[in-house]
């Protein structure tokens, strides 16, 4: 397994268009995506990145469409030269990387996951799976061996001799993400990776991610325009909106505590059950016996009040994740306000 390595993105912008380098100070003095498109035929494609992404957690770059979010993660691996600013991975700017070194940062650093799946029509599934390990110049033998492991992971076990054009989507999609994890490239790249499959098979996409990840720990960047993905995956978001970010942090700063009213919106019609933790609704022990029922800090209020109903309960103690210490005294009532509130933006 890979070294985790983490990201570290400082004062990034990207203006597309001729004059970028000249257009610079316009845009730090305060010129909007609009102002320079109007009056300079430029398009101002971020503005101001500053990122910080831990290694082995799954962090979230969401937004509409034209908000910059595919922009960012393409200047991870630098499939898009920025116009200022710098792109750490593992203390190392990508900016600055030559050719040939940023070559192999891109064979052995990064894996990425496609939206239209990228896969080769005239090779197998096992033949596409092991086709980044091929590229670095792998023995056959041992790159069969990895491939079929991640083949077998990712739920494709029997179909390895079959072609694309033989897979349903949601299955080709498995194996565009076995083909990244056949690599072991420590961050992986997801740019709205699952945009193009059916809900049902998107959920059960998710789930096969999160799932791995629980192995793996990678640093995963993932794209995507649908917040309940986003929510449910992240262990960090961040959101855009016209190449700026308007709010960074986990899935509870985002519903608790709105940035603005853009991210009220975002987050109006949220099914807050499913997203807010016990532990941020939960009350101090101050001292007081913590109650008999016990409930996961990290679990949410819906695993929650199903665990009441189930036993008959309307309070419940909350227990730190790592301790396993009541840390906290959850109610009913407690539960019922924290789905139903709303923000005074709202």
């Amino acid at each position: 397994m890979a070294d985790q390595i983490g990201i570290e993105i400082r004062n990034l912008y990207k203006i597309f268009g001729p004059r970028a380098a000249e257009l610079m100070e316009k845009v730090r003095a305060g010129a909007t995506k609009t102002e320079l498109n109007e009056q300079h035929h430029h398009v101002l494609g971020l503005n101001n990145i500053n990122m910080s992404m831990a290694a082995g957690q799954i962090h979230v770059i969401m937004g509409l469409s034209g908000s910059g979010k595919s922009t960012l993660i393409r200047h991870i691996n630098r499939l898009i030269d920025p116009t200022a600013g710098e792109v750490m991975v593992g203390g190392e700017n990508v900016v600055g990387m030559s050719k040939e070194a940023l070559r192999e940062f891109r064979r052995h650093q990064t894996a990425m996951v496609f939206q239209k799946f990228a896969l080769l029509p005239n090779r197998t599934v096992l033949e596409n799976t092991y086709y980044g390990l091929e590229i670095q110049g792998v023995p056959h033998a041992k790159r069969v061996d990895a491939a079929m492991r991640w083949i077998e992971r990712v739920g494709l076990k029997g179909f390895e001799k079959k072609y694309p054009n033989q897979l349903s989507g949601g299955m080709q999609q498995r194996v565009g993400l076995a083909r990244a994890l056949s690599n072991d490239a420590p961050i992986l790249l997801m740019d709205e990776a699952y945009s193009a499959l059916d809900p049902l098979i998107r959920v059960d996409m998710q789930t096969v991610l999160l799932d791995l990840q629980k192995e793996i720990r990678k640093t995963v960047v993932f794209i995507t325009h649908d917040l309940d993905e986003a929510l449910r995956l992240g262990d960090s978001i961040a959101i855009l909106r016209d190449g700026e970010i308007i709010q960074q942090g986990t899935s509870q700063d985002i519903v608790l505590r709105p940035a603005d009213a853009y991210i009220e919106n975002f987050v109006r019609e949220v099914n807050r059950g499913r997203v807010i933790r016990a532990d941020a609704a939960m009350a101090a022990l101050n001292g007081a016996e913590p109650p008999a029922g016990r409930v996961s800090g990290s679990n949410t209020l819906d695993d929650a009040g199903r665990i009441m109903v189930q036993n008959g309960m309307t309070r419940l103690a909350v227990i730190d994740d790592h301790s396993g210490q009541p840390v906290g005294v959850l109610t009913m009532e407690a539960i019922m306000a924290a789905i139903t509130r709303h923000n005074a933006a709202a």
